[in-house]
Order: structure tokens, then C-alpha cells, then sequence
């Protein structure tokens, strides 16, 4: 799913999209991570801002 800024809904708050710099540095933040930890959790369960969170939790 393409990160479109004039789609700012659910389906694109429900996205982390590690392409955008300002989406990693408000992920990180927001989650309470290193972007290094970030990228390893998008990596492990996809760009799911919930599995990310589940897997972020474990």
C-alpha cells in the first residue's frame, strides 16, 4: 500500500511506513523504540502498526 499524505484515515494510521522519515521518527517515539528496533519489527511481522506492537511487547 503506497503511503498517500492526502489519505490520512484508518488504513494509513493502521501503517509504518519506514520509507517516510517523519512516519520513523513519530513511530519511534510513539512506541517508545530505537528506529533499529523498529525496522528489526517491521521486518519480523510486517508494517501492521498493531502486530508491531504485539511483537514490541513479547
Amino acid at each position: 500500500m503506497a503511503d498517500d499524505k492526502l489519505n490520512n484515515g484508518s488504513p494509513d494510521r493502521d501503517r509504518i511506513s519506514l520509507s517516510e522519515d517523519y512516519e520513523v521518527r513519530d513511530w519511534t517515539q510513539s512506541l517508545g523504540v530505537s528506529e533499529e528496533r523498529l525496522r528489526e519489527a517491521v521486518q519480523a511481522v510486517g508494517n501492521s502498526a498493531d502486530k508491531v506492537r504485539e511483537y514490541l511487547n513479547r
